[in-house]
């Protein structure tokens, strides 16, 4: 009888044991994840094969250090040096300060029209599959996808040990109508863990947008810089003054967004800035 009461006591307690165990491979035989961009089971939000072929060492290429456009590979008897990039004057005291020390080159277009912005740092191509990860997210509201974009960009910038971190980050703002619009700011999502897996401060809202503007992606190429002209604002400079701050956003495809956002921000007195960008669109 003791026997029979010993076993009925213990039975579920053993079970509470094996639960414990094994109730995470439990979970996911009956709720299985699949891989964000090629559909394939995956324990992560990216399957390893997709982080290797699309965000591993071999998918980094040689990018402009200040606008994270793709530089050319150049010939070893290139006629010109703006056509194909420029290496860096390395004369003490020479260049942005930034720069200095960098074994990278500038592009042309940012030799011949220096943005207000300081540094681009991004995690890969806006390009397919990868805009895939920012349409989700954007678009089809997978705020899920926000952290796994802040670890792979988490892991773009730390792979420049040349970079210092930014003192404060702050995402591109949305406007108050696309902002009720979307529900979310899909920068800010970004940031967030973001800021979290770097040990940086966030602001949200360190800049604000104090004019609603049409999607720059919806303005033709030569009526983007009018389209965002004016359009932030800071509301306390005592944040930026001296301070190198880290923009972040989910797609930089012209630049004029940012750069306008920048050029507000060195106004306010920021010492540098740095753009810390999931996805670059490539020229055309």
């Amino acid at each position: 009888m003791n026997d029979k009461i010993n076993r009925t006591t213990t039975a579920p307690a053993g079970l509470r044991q094996w639960l414990q165990r094994h109730a995470g491979a439990l979970l996911g035989r009956l709720l299985p994840n699949n891989c964000a961009l090629c559909g394939g089971d995956s324990d992560d939000a990216l399957c390893p094969g997709c982080t290797a072929q699309f965000f591993g060492p071999t998918a980094a290429i040689a990018r402009c250090p200040r606008c994270a456009n793709p530089l050319p590979e150049r010939p070893e008897h290139s006629g010109s040096a703006l056509s194909f990039g420029h290496e860096l004057d390395r004369t003490p005291g020479s260049g942005p300060p930034f720069l200095h020390g960098l074994d990278a080159q500038l592009c042309g277009s940012c030799l011949a029209e220096p943005p207000a912005f300081d540094r681009t740092l991004v995690a890969a191509d806006y390009a397919l599959p990868v805009d895939q990860l920012v349409l989700q997210l954007k678009f089809g509201h997978r705020l899920a996808l926000a952290p796994l974009c802040a670890r792979l960009l988490r892991d773009a910038v730390l792979s420049h040990p040349d970079y210092t971190l930014p003192a404060l980050l702050c995402p591109v703002p949305l406007g108050p109508r696309r902002l009720a619009e979307r529900g979310y700011n899909q920068a800010l999502e970004i940031a967030r863990p973001l800021a979290r897996s770097m040990g940086v401060a966030l602001h949200a809202r360190l800049v604000v947008r104090v004019h609603e503007t049409a999607a720059q992606s919806s303005v033709t190429p030569e009526r983007r810089q009018q389209n965002i002209a004016g359009a932030f604002a800071v509301p306390d400079a005592a944040l930026v003054a001296g301070r190198h701050i880290g923009v972040v956003d989910d797609v930089m495809t012209s630049g004029r967004t940012l750069n306008e956002l920048a050029a507000t921000l060195k106004r306010h007195g920021a010492a540098q800035v740095s753009n810390l960008v999931f996805a670059r669109t490539p020229p055309h």
